[in-house]
């Protein structure tokens, strides 16, 4: 009987299955094209075209898009809002701060909760939990009542210094379920235990609008899977960097929002020591998206609170900009300029050369006239490209700029990369960190194409291809724990606080997390907890996180202002060591460890010319250069050659212009930099 650890995760336009065979260690990828109209179907294609029993499935994790899609397509559920009696328009108003301040035509996002739709709740909270005005069980009854009335499907519950107690928020949830059977219901003090109240709010409304739809997903998929057999139940990707079961998914839908695109973070934090550093800056190109991220220190760069479309998000998330550029991104014209982008062809109709019934010009389509993409050795001879169809989609546009077929893939290109670039900068260049200073991991089916152009931009000086790029994020996805997040307010100054106290609330915290992590079957000798302390000045709105040790002693509290002093000088470039500091949160990282397995280092032999396959022509900087063409699966380590060269492998192509050198490391990941100091 076989034993296998399977990891899907789903794109715009494929589904990417990676499956490790646990006996032998052997890995095998595929991909299968997305299924939009029900992404499950794509989910048992390639499950069942990878492993011909589902029972022999020992572990399934599985990266989800249907929350995000549900948000950003506005195709959520109805939600309805309840808040402490006057406060009912906190969501609509948010925050005076305008964030493109010189944009003329900036208007705030459309809330997800109309104003109708939020009802007030007579009662009251202090910020220390004390209750000033009780909650009354008729008052209760009337608002229930008149949620009852309407059709939502799902409520979203946040009270006033509801962190602090959740008692009347308990109290709400229970006579929600028990008057209308079936409906959603989510608690800003599970959601988003935190201080600041429209953040809160924006939080919960999120979780609340997408709940339905993840619940209904994640159901649909446990009831399919275990109808063809597989017994392993299923693992979700976290925006955090953890996974979760699907159970615990159905709890906490929002959990699930970036749940994809981390996949990929997580691999490049796998690949720390296989490549010797700590500073990886990973990017992933699909079908219909460009995601950037960081490794920093071995760990992936997280942050605290996000900003998803203009609506503040109160939860630890991967930190990962995302702009539409991808393989699948439709090139048009606007005031007789050329543009490419966010538009995407996706998986249905796709790019004009999947010979599908695409007519317009996309990336790849662009790709293939360059000849850069080889029509018969895409996904490894699997599927056929027309380039024809490729070129006569471009010629729809070349008459309009002046432009030969050629001439114009390469604008397009060229107007992708430099989208793509200012991506990277945005989560580098403008936080006061060097791209220089990382080594760049490209991946998705489109990331290998474009990454060399992507580095010389930025003047990153090293470019990392890993094993089977296309099903990377998959691939990161097996190399995770399940972790929870826990967070407690602790609104202290720092001066006032004895270690036992925060120990206290620390072993709250620790109590709670080792009951979730029991309930996702981690015994204790594979249970970590990572403590950290949000602090600031007296005075401030935001905080800077500082990790702690466990146990906290006198020691290490009497040091902690010179450490907080330090972080904020980092972060800002500025400290104040006369100014009070405060505590603001205190938080635990509940993790359970998962077996893993490594891969072994190969032998490497001495540098060796690798020999092409073949030679075709491919068009670099308007110039026509024969290029070495050559098989990654015949690629040894210790292999080097010259560019312009072409890898191509079943999950995607790996594009190396002229004056770029490679070699294959003892792991097998292509090594790409200037050569010769070109």
């Amino acid at each position: 009987m076989a034993d296998y650890r399977i990891a899907v995760d789903i794109g715009g336009t494929f589904t990417d299955i990676v499956v490790m065979d646990k006996t032998n260690g052997t890995v095998e990828t595929g991909k299968v094209l997305s299924t939009p109209q029900d992404l499950s179907i794509g989910i048992l294609n390639g499950l069942q075209r990878q492993v011909s029993e589902l029972v022999d499935i020992d572990f399934f994790v599985h990266g989800t898009t249907a929350g995000l899609n549900a948000f950003l397509e506005r195709k959520g559920a109805n939600p309805a809002l309840i808040t402490t009696a006057g406060f009912r328009d906190v969501y609509e108003i948010g925050r005076a701060n305008r964030p493109d301040m010189y944009n003329l035509f900036y208007r705030k996002p459309t809330p997800l909760v109309r104003r109708r739709h939020i009802y007030e709740l007579q009662e009251r909270s202090l910020y220390n939990g004390e209750i000033l005005t009780p909650l009354t069980d008729e008052h209760l009854s009337g608002i229930v009542g008149q949620i009852a009335e309407k059709d939502y499907s799902s409520v979203a519950v946040c009270l006033l210094h509801a962190y602090a107690n959740p008692e009347h928020e308990l109290r709400v949830s229970a006579a929600l379920k028990q008057h209308i059977p079936g409906i959603s219901v989510s608690l800003s003090h599970q959601v988003a235990r935190e201080w600041r109240e429209y953040e809160r709010t924006s939080t919960t409304v999120l979780n609340a609008y997408i709940a339905p739809i993840v619940e209904h997903y994640l159901a649909q998929l446990e009831t399919k899977t275990e109808d063809e057999g597989l017994k392993s139940g299923i693992h979700i990707m976290q925006s955090n960097g953890g996974i979760m079961t699907s159970v615990a998914a159905r709890q906490r839908p929002i959990q699930t929002l970036f749940s994809g695109p981390v996949g990929g973070t997580m691999g490049g934090v796998g690949l720390k020591e296989q490549l010797g550093s700590d500073h990886l800056l990973c990017v992933d190109m699909g079908g219909t998206s460009f995601d950037v991220s960081l490794v920093v220190g071995g760990q992936p760069d997280v942050t605290l609170e996000s900003n998803l479309e203009g609506f503040p998000v109160l939860m630890p998330i991967v930190n990962i900009h995302t702009i539409g550029a991808g393989g699948g991104s439709i090139a048009w014209l606007e005031a007789g300029g050329l543009r490419v982008g966010p538009h995407s062809a996706g998986a249905d109709p796709g790019p004009a050369c999947y010979g599908q019934g695409g007519t317009e010009p996309t990336v790849t389509d662009a790709n293939v006239a360059l000849g850069r993409i080889d029509p018969n050795s895409f996904l490894g001879g699997e599927m056929t490209l027309d380039a024809d169809a490729a070129r006569q989609a471009l010629a729809t546009l070349t008459e309009s700029l002046g432009l030969s077929v050629e001439s114009l893939a390469e604008g397009i290109i060229d107007i992708a990369n430099a989208k793509m670039a200012n991506a990277i900068r945005a989560l580098t260049v403008e936080r006061g960190i060097d791209p220089r200073q990382f080594t760049l991991i490209a991946f998705g089916g489109a990331g290998p194409v474009h990454a060399v152009f992507l580095a010389k931009e930025l003047s990153i000086p090293k470019v990392v291809i890993p094993h089977s790029p296309g099903t990377f994020s998959a691939w990161g996805m097996l190399h995770t724990n399940i972790k929870h997040d826990l967070v407690q307010s602790f609104y202290r100054p720092i001066a006032d606080v004895t270690a036992e106290e925060i120990e206290a609330v620390f072993g709250e915290l620790i109590v709670e997390g080792t009951n979730i992590l029991k309930q996702e079957h981690i015994k204790a000798d594979s249970m970590q907890f990572q403590r950290s302390a949000d602090m600031r000045y007296v005075g401030q709105e935001y905080f800077v996180s500082i990790p702690l040790p466990d146990p906290m002693d006198t020691a290490v509290l009497a040091a902690l202002s010179d450490r907080f002093h330090n972080a904020y000088l980092n972060r800002y470039g500025h400290s104040n060591p006369e100014e009070a500091i405060e505590f603001v949160n205190v938080r635990v990282s509940a993790v359970g460890q998962l077996p893993r397995q490594e891969i072994a280092p190969q032998e490497v032999s001495d540098s060796r010319q690798a020999q092409p396959q073949s030679q075709r022509q491919v068009i670099f900087g308007r110039e026509v250069w024969d290029t070495a063409v050559f098989d990654r699966e015949k690629l040894q380590p210790g292999d080097t050659f010259e560019g312009p060269a072409i890898i191509e492998e079943l999950s995607c192509t790996t594009v190396i212009p002229p004056d770029y050198g490679v070699s294959v490391d003892a792991y097998g990941n292509v090594v790409i930099a200037m050569a010769n100091g070109a």
